[in-house]
């Protein structure tokens, strides 16, 4: 006898939303307090401090994956590591101008920072796409070519080889790296 409980995929969707809402949420609080102890500045410059550690933490195990697989880092090796159901309302494919792009549609996260007006810091967040891919191999980045905090209404990511100075400024803790994530 099994102790095994089938849900619907709705239910599993519902519930991985639940654990994403309350994510964003999560690094919401942690990012308004550090900005409120701290001011503007010092407090974002932390809080990308802390998601540059995580995105490097996610991508390094990413890697160890690949490698323990017999595999390498090149990027048609890394394996997601996000929910495939709930996180988002859709993922696909497309071509457009010329590069493989990935859309996501309803960002669960970036649909609760909007509807609460906190755009601005949830979308620090979402720079763990170019931390982690970078933590992976740093000769590429992840990037946002369009993104729900920054207006967008969905998420699209292309993946682009990183520029040497790019690499050198991720890699110094004191830099704002957030321009590679264009």
């Amino acid at each position: 006898m099994t102790d095994e409980k089938k849900i619907s995929l709705r239910t599993a969707e519902e519930q991985v939303a639940k654990v994403c809402r309350r994510l964003a949420l999560l690094h919401l609080s942690f990012a308004r307090t550090l900005v409120e102890e701290l001011g503007e500045e010092r407090g974002k410059e932390l809080v990308l401090k802390a998601v540059r550690n995580y995105g490097i933490r996610i991508g390094r195990a990413a890697k160890e994956k690949a490698l323990a697989s017999g595999l390498d880092n090149r990027p048609e090796n890394y394996m997601e590591d996000l929910p495939e159901f709930g996180m988002h309302k859709g993922v696909a494919g497309v071509c457009k101008e010329g590069e493989r792009r990935t859309i996501a549609r309803g960002c669960v996260m970036g649909e609760l920072w909007r509807e609460i007006g906190e755009e601005a810091l949830g979308r620090l967040y979402c720079y763990v796409d170019v931390a982690k891919f970078m933590g992976f191999n740093e000769h590429f980045k992840l990037i946002h070519t369009a993104c729900m905090p920054d207006g967008d209404r969905e998420c699209e990511f292309a993946l682009r080889e990183t520029s040497e100075e790019e690499r050198q400024d991720f890699a110094d803790p004191g830099k704002d790296w957030r321009y590679i994530d264009r």
